[in-house]
């Protein structure tokens, strides 16, 4: 099964967000590219909200080139067999924290938003990955800055879409 094929199956089993939902399947039938970087009308990106329930906070990222605390996620690559395993490795690379594990019942959340041409959208299937108790965070160089922040801090540092991935993610523990 190809990314895109799994991406069409996992968007088709998720209940919310329905019209939001189905633009996304709209555009992976109208762009068979449309999971990659390359596809200038938008493409899929996986992103995962690294979260230590047992302390009580989450682990954001500042990103390097929009300067904003963001939870970890990108491009979906080639290798990437699924939509769960490109969100996993993103949060792996970007948070250098290995054992970390997707919390279950796949994506928490979708969020489109705007990006610079020449592409224009980014289509953001987001989920949840629980960091383990012995885990240590490490630096990347997408990353100007890693840090853990409480639950009520997440609102005063960062934008309304993480915000409401920390929502659902906290509705599900």
């Amino acid at each position: 099964m190809s990314l895109h094929d799994d991406a069409v199956l996992v968007l088709k089993g998720y209940e919310d967000q329905p019209e939001l939902r189905d633009l996304y399947l709209e555009h992976l039938a109208a762009h068979p590219d449309g999971m990659y970087k390359p596809c200038g009308a938008g493409h899929l990106t996986s992103s995962a909200l690294v979260i230590d329930p047992a302390r009580g906070r989450v682990l954001l990222t500042l990103h390097r080139k929009l300067g904003m605390w963001l939870q970890m996620g990108g491009h979906c690559e080639e290798g990437d067999a699924t939509v769960e395993a490109a969100a996993l490795r993103e949060a792996g690379e970007e948070s250098g924290m290995a054992g970390l594990t997707l919390l279950p019942g796949g994506p928490v959340r979708l969020d489109r938003h705007p990006i610079p041409a020449p592409c224009h959208w980014h289509l953001d299937v987001q989920y949840a990955a629980l960091a383990p108790a012995d885990g240590v965070e490490r630096i990347s160089e997408e990353s100007l800055d890693l840090k853990w922040f409480a639950y009520d801090e997440v609102a005063a540092v960062a934008d309304t879409s993480v915000v409401r991935l920390l929502e659902g993610t906290l509705a599900r523990l």
